[in-house]
C-alpha cells in the first residue's frame, strides 16, 4: 500500500453513497434507517399497472434539507 492510500475504509450503504453524491452537487442529505419514516408503511406500487410488479423492497429513506421535499424513499422493484 502506498503512502498516500488510507489504511481503512468507512463501510456505507448505498443510502449514504447517494447522500454523499448529493453533496457533491451542493444538497444538504441524511440517510436514514430503514422503518423510522411513516411514507415506509404505505402500499410500494399500484396493481392498476401490468408493468408494476408486485414485489418491491424497502430501502429505507433519505431526508432532503433545505428543499421542499422532506423525505425521498428508495425501494427496488422487482
Amino acid at each position: 500500500m502506498l503512502d498516500s492510500e488510507q489504511d481503512t475504509f468507512v463501510q456505507k450503504n448505498k443510502n449514504e453513497e447517494f447522500c454523499d453524491l448529493l453533496e457533491h452537487i451542493g444538497i444538504e442529505a441524511e440517510a436514514k434507517e430503514v422503518g423510522t419514516e411513516d411514507v415506509e408503511y404505505g402500499d410500494y406500487y399500484s396493481g392498476s399497472f401490468t408493468q408494476s410488479p408486485i414485489m418491491t423492497t424497502n430501502h429505507g429513506c433519505i431526508k432532503i434539507k433545505n428543499f421542499n421535499i422532506d423525505v425521498v424513499q428508495v425501494i427496488q422493484k422487482g
